[in-house]
């Protein structure tokens, strides 16, 4: 079994956050509050030095300066760290892929419009993928909002429903946090910071 540790969502708050021990440490993208170079190095640090053997990282929409300059992101990013966008790897025999893309919300990083042009991303990913990181939670897991609302991709639920990963690891909608399960698909929430961006989460241990 490989033990998996998922956060998310930590907004600068990274350094008062306990992580267990685990093979493979997983950030679902938000580690930042605006996106600023000294953020993103500050986080990048303490992400990098973690004791577990492996570190992947998906950026997400306040993680300004992966889109906006990814030229300039991807030379912060420590040897020791692996950044998926809308790309994968293989870990102890395990599928990864990872995307930032979140539906269309204001004028946040990686945002796509619903249907076609989302679509597009989610169509990238393999038919073989186990874990799957993205950014924002597909339709009807881990989406309820404060307000009541389902705020998760269709489109990407379709995807996933195709595929059939072991795992999908999202964040995004901090108030929905926690795990469910349909179809042998294992659905994290992995949101560490609540809807004031207070540091209430803990992060989450899954094996597979």
């Amino acid at each position: 079994m490989t033990e998996l540790i998922l956060i998310s969502d930590t907004h600068c708050l990274h350094k008062d956050l306990h992580l267990p021990a685990g093979d493979i440490l997983i950030h679902a993208g938000d580690f930042s509050s605006r996106g600023r170079e000294h953020e993103i190095v500050d986080f990048l640090n303490w992400f990098s030095s973690q004791p577990h053997q492996y570190k992947i990282l998906i950026a997400g929409n306040h993680d300004f300066l992966a889109e906006r300059n990814p030229k300039a992101f991807r030379s912060l990013i420590p040897k020791n760290v692996i950044y998926l966008e809308d790309s994968g790897t293989e870990i102890q025999g395990i599928k990864f892929w990872g995307s930032p893309i979140t539906p269309w919300f204001y004028d946040w990083a990686f945002n796509r419009r619903r249907g076609a042009e989302i679509k597009s991303y989610w169509d990238l990913i393999p038919n073989d993928t186990e874990v799957l990181i993205t950014h924002g939670p597909p339709f009807g897991f881990g989406d309820l909002t404060f307000h009541q609302d389902q705020v998760g991709c269709r489109d990407l639920l379709e995807a996933v429903k195709a595929i059939k990963p072991k795992l999908h690891i999202f964040g995004h909608i901090h108030e929905a946090y926690g795990i469910s399960k349909t179809d042998n698909i294992i659905f994290v929430n992995a949101s560490n910071t609540n809807l004031q961006y207070q540091l209430v989460n803990p992060a989450i241990k899954i094996s597979i």
